[in-house]
C-alpha cells in the first residue's frame, strides 16, 4: 500500500470511528490528507484546517461521512461537531473530474454532482462493500433484538424481509443462532436459494399469512413493506427492527398506534464495531482512487 497515492489529495469532511480508522490507511498510502477539523484521536500526518474551502482546496478527492446527510442537507457527523451544509456553492468549488464520495447520495447531491462535472461514488451502492458492512450489520440487528426483547432468538420465530446483500447474511445468521427463520422473497429464485439454505421461503403475497407467528421481524427492504394492513396481522409481543436507509420500510406511526415496538437501526457497522467497519472503508476506498487517478 505504500506511495501508490503518493501526490493524490484527499478532502475528508468528517466521521466517527470508522472514518479514523480509514484516515490511517490513508495515510499509510502517502496521500496528502486535509480534515475539517480534528478527529477525535491525533493521526500523523493530516493536515488540519477549520474552514471548508480550505479543506476542500485542490482536492482530488471528497470523502463525506458514510452516514450522509440530512433532510437539510447537513452532514450527519463530522469532526469536533462543526456544522457543515452540502448545498451547490459548496459543489461548485470542487474541481471538475474530482472524486466525491459519500455512503449514499440523496437525489440534490447526484444533480450537484452532475452539473458540476463531479465523478460521484456511492459507498454503501458498491456491491463489496454492502456485503462485507451486512455482517457487522447483521451481528448489531441481533445485538438491538437482544437488548430490547425478554425472549431468546434460539427456538422462537424471525422473518427477514428481503434476500439481498443484507437479507441473506441477516437470515444466515438468525438461523444459525438457531432461530426458526423465514425469509420473504418477491423473487422466486431467492425463495428457492432460502429452502436451499433451510429457511421457510414466503412471497410478499403470503406475508399476512404468516406474519403473525413471528417474534422477530427484521426489514431491509427499502420501500413501505410493513404498511398498516400488514401490521395489524403482527402481535403485540413481537419486535420489529428495519435495517432499510431512512425512512425504512416500516408504517411506525401505524406501529406505535398498534402498540409494536418498531425500531429504525440505521448506520450500525459505525455504531457496533467500527473499527472492523473502518478497515473495511479503509481497504476498499484506496483501491477505489486508485483505479480511478
Amino acid at each position: 500500500m505504500n506511495n501508490r497515492l503518493k501526490g493524490v489529495e484527499i478532502a475528508v469532511l468528517g466521521g466517527g470511528n470508522r472514518e479514523e480508522v480509514m484516515l490511517h490507511s490513508l495515510a499509510a498510502a502517502d496521500a496528502k490528507i486535509k480534515t475539517l477539523g480534528q478527529p477525535e484521536n491525533k493521526i500523523e500526518g493530516l493536515i488540519i484546517k477549520d474552514k471548508l474551502s480550505e479543506v476542500i482546496k485542490d482536492a482530488d478527492v471528497i470523502i463525506a461521512p458514510m452516514t450522509g446527510i440530512d433532510q437539510r442537507g447537513y452532514l450527519k457527523t463530522t469532526f469536533d461537531n462543526k456544522s457543515v451544509r452540502l448545498t451547490q456553492e459548496f459543489f461548485s468549488q470542487l474541481a471538475p473530474e474530482s472524486m466525491f464520495m459519500i455512503g449514499m447520495a440523496q437525489e440534490e447531491i447526484k444533480n450537484y454532482c452532475q452539473q458540476n462535472d463531479l465523478e460521484l461514488i456511492q459507498l454503501a451502492d458498491l456491491d463489496e462493500l454492502a456485503i462485507l458492512n451486512s455482517i457487522p450489520t447483521a451481528e448489531g440487528a441481533i445485538q438491538v433484538a437482544m437488548e430490547n426483547s425478554d425472549i431468546t432468538l434460539h427456538g422462537n420465530k424471525s422473518i427477514v424481509l428481503g434476500l439481498g446483500r443484507l437479507g441473506l447474511t441477516q437470515a444466515r445468521m438468525l438461523e444459525g443462532l438457531g432461530s426458526e427463520t423465514y425469509v420473504a422473497a418477491r423473487n422466486p429464485a431467492d425463495r428457492a436459494r432460502a429452502k436451499e439454505l433451510g429457511m421457510i421461503p414466503v412471497s410478499f403475497t403470503e406475508l399476512k399469512d404468516v406474519i403473525s407467528e413471528m417474534d422477530f421481524i427484521y426489514n431491509t427492504v427499502p420501500a413501505l413493506v410493513l404498511n398498516r394492513e400488514v401490521l395489524t396481522e403482527v402481535k403485540s409481543e413481537a419486535l420489529i427492527i428495519d435495517l432499510a436507509s431512512a425512512p425504512g420500510g416500516t408504517d411506525f406511526t401505524a406501529a406505535e398506534e398498534l402498540g409494536i415496538e418498531a425500531i429504525l437501526s440505521l448506520g450500525l457497522p459505525g455504531k457496533v464495531a467500527p473499527k472492523t467497519a473502518g478497515e473495511i472503508l479503509g481497504k476498499i476506498v484506496p483501491r477505489l482512487i486508485v483505479d480511478r487517478i
